[in-house]
Parts: C-alpha cells; structure tokens; sequence
C-alpha cells in the first residue's frame, strides 16, 4: 500500500520565525504526520527577517526562474530550500525580491502598517506553492492549509489547477486560527487573483478581504476544515459550526497529531468510497 502524501502549506513555521501557535503547527504537525508513516512536503513565504546564512538556505535552480503575473505585472519565481535536522525535515521557501525582501513579515516596523501589497504576497505564495508542486511531480492525496495567507489554496485547487494531474484527486483542508488582521486587504484582492477558468461565482467569496470574510471563503472552498486554535473570532466559529463539511473541532496539544492523521484517513477513505 503506498504512502499517503500530505502538502502542508503554512503561513509560519517555527524556528524560522518567532514563535507561535501558528509556527508551532507548521513545524511539528508535518513532523507528527512523517513519523506516522505518510510523506510530506512542506512550504512557508521566505520572509526577509528570515536569516539564510544561520538556517542554511540554499535556492533549488531547478525550480526557480519562473515568473508570476500579479496585477499585469512579472515577477520573478525564487525557491529556496532549509532543512530542520531534528525532525528530518524539510521545508521549501517561495522567494521574492519584489514581496519577501522586506525585513518583516507583515507589518511596516516604522510605521506599524500592514503592507499594502499583503494581498498580492498572498496571492504570489499560493501560486507559487502550487506551481512549484507541479514542477516537482509530486501528487498529493491532502493539502493542509494554516494561516489566511493560504486562503486562495481551495479555489486554485478546485478551479484553475483542478485539471492539473497532480491535484486532480487532492483534498484541501483548511485550519482556522487566532490570528486576525486588522486592516481588510486591497478591495481588489479577488479581481488580482483571478485565473483562468475561475467564474465570477466562485471567486465572489473573495470579495470580502477582511479576516474573517477569507477564512469564510477558503471555508466555502475546501473539502473539509480545522478548528485548530481553542478560541477563534466567533464569526467564524459560527461558520465552522453551521458547515456541513468534514471538520474537526480544537484538539488539544498532547492529542492533536494522532486526531489529525485519522481525520486525512477519513477524509480519503470517503473519497475512494465516492470514486467507487
């Protein structure tokens, strides 16, 4: 029976970044779900503060030297590559000197702002992620989603990239958790973010570029979702509960890596009983 193969696509992982909740799951879940038997590949923004001398980055040229087109504009594709030694991990960086060489992950330090361009680094890491992974000719049974930067992953998948043969059977899951955003990002978001066949339905849940309007939205869109944080903006934990999706509520930390991997078996099992 071969491996299952689970995509992690995270906003933050520790060490790279300071630590949080978010980071934490980014670093130990894809290493929990490794040890448990299924092959993983994992992906997080290379932030600017991220230190590529001390973490030992190194860009992979084969797949780099793509561009992107956001906004009428190219830009150019850069993947780097680290590795967490202690897990046996690896992590691959989506790069760019247009939105990552900023010494800062979000926010303007001098002024405390969020970017303004937050919503095409958005968009540039997604599509990003999902190019290289075609590149690379690995096919994933599961791609797990953290953070409201990974919103877009569940409408690419199900729209422009659905007849792509790598993603053609993956299932997205997307995990909901503490970390709102003040400031709505560009009103544009959802007109920047457009591909091809992607319809004017489906991408109308984007309209709303608030926190809470993209976590709804890549709620709407994925196969099945997370309540990863103990308390989330209640908004969206209305939403979580009113779904008639696949889902699975806070785990606790001793608990949750066992409670996730069953839950990827669920969500396949019912996929293969589906195509049956």
């Amino acid at each position: 029976m071969k491996k299952k193969k689970i995509l992690f696509i995270s906003q933050e992982i520790t060490p790279y970044l300071e630590e949080n909740e978010l980071g934490r799951f980014g670093r130990y879940l894809p290493q929990g779900i490794q040890e448990d038997g299924k092959e993983i590949r994992t992906f997080m923004p290379k932030f600017g503060c991220i230190n590529e001398r001390r973490n030992q980055l190194h860009e992979v040229i084969r797949l780099s030297g793509m561009n992107l087109i956001i906004n009428d504009n190219d830009h150019p594709l850069i993947i780097k590559v680290g590795s967490i030694q202690a897990a046996r991990m690896q992590v691959y960086f989506i790069d760019s000197e247009d939105f990552f060489q900023r010494k800062a992950v979000f926010h303007d330090k001098k002024t405390g702002k969020e970017f303004k361009d937050n919503d095409e680094r958005a968009i540039f890491f997604v599509r990003g992620v999902l190019e290289t992974v075609k590149k690379l000719g690995w096919v994933p049974d599961i791609i797990h989603c953290h953070g409201w930067m990974t919103s877009l992953v569940p409408l690419y998948i199900k729209t422009s990239f659905k007849k792509e043969p790598v993603f053609e059977n993956s299932k997205v899951i997307f995990s909901l958790y503490n970390n709102d955003f003040e400031k709505p990002l560009n009103k544009d978001f959802a007109k920047k973010a457009l591909m091809e066949d992607i319809s004017d339905e489906a991408i109308a849940d984007y309209a709303d570029t608030s926190f809470v309007g993209l976590n709804k939205a890549a709620m709407n869109a994925s196969d099945a979702i997370i309540m990863a944080s103990e308390t989330i903006n209640s908004e969206l934990e209305k939403h979580f509960n009113d779904s008639d999706k696949p889902k699975l509520g806070y785990q606790a930390p001793e608990d949750y890596i066992a409670a996730y991997s069953n839950f990827y078996d669920e969500i396949l099992e019912e996929s293969e009983v589906l195509q049956d």
